[in-house]
């Protein structure tokens, strides 16, 4: 199981999606938190509601001129710097057999566009993500849904993520944890994992 903002996705290796927002599309980032995600986001990762209404609620007030399509496009384009090889290396132990699945927290869109648009449906075999289960990473019900879907037990799983909470939640429900802290080669982390007490 793999995470994906953090690990496949490198954020915070470069700059922020929203860093240039203002100046490209005219909406203030500052803004778009505080009238958006302080206020709609963890409802619609859950799945409890889509994207586009609480987007449009706030972009009426913060950005009249601009669309939900055209955020919504300019966010996942910005917030899309794959680390090729980490899914090369990815990509070799699926070639011996191994099964690849993503484990992240996400709302239904950028989901769709993960899977699709940037074809991680070629390189992996799953996609579990917080809008689908209901329930969003650490809490123990994410890892029993994920469980539930792919017949895995907890001794089978190894998740990869950049977050000490997820880590330590998923070794306390049975899995194994490598906590990811940046670009490296894999071989080496994979061959020899930290024992769970330095993962948190």
């Amino acid at each position: 199981m793999v995470d994906v903002d953090g690990v496949i996705i490198r954020s915070g290796v470069g700059e922020r999606w929203d860093v240039d927002l203002e100046r490209d599309l005219g909406v203030k980032p500052d803004a778009l938190q505080r009238v958006f995600f302080a206020h709609y986001w963890r409802g619609i990762m859950l799945g409890e509601a889509a994207i586009e209404p609480g987007l449009t609620q706030a972009l009426s007030q913060i950005a009249p001129d601009i669309s939900v399509e055209a955020l919504l496009a300019y966010w996942f384009a910005r917030d899309a710097d794959l680390d090729f090889d980490l899914l090369e290396d990815l990509g070799d132990y699926r070639r011996r057999g191994l099964k690849l699945h993503l484990a992240t927290t996400q709302e239904h869109r950028r989901a769709q566009y993960l899977w699709t648009t940037l074809n991680l449906k070629d390189r992996f075999d799953g996609l579990h993500y917080s809008a689908a289960l209901g329930v969003a990473k650490p809490d123990p019900s994410f890892f029993a849904a994920v469980e539930a879907r792919t017949g895995f037990s907890g001794e089978d799983i190894l998740l990869i993520d950049d977050a000490a909470a997820n880590i330590d939640a998923a070794v306390a429900f049975g899995w194994q944890g490598l906590l990811w802290s940046g670009p490296a080669p894999l071989k080496p982390l994979i061959a020899s994992p930290p024992p769970p007490e330095s993962c948190s």
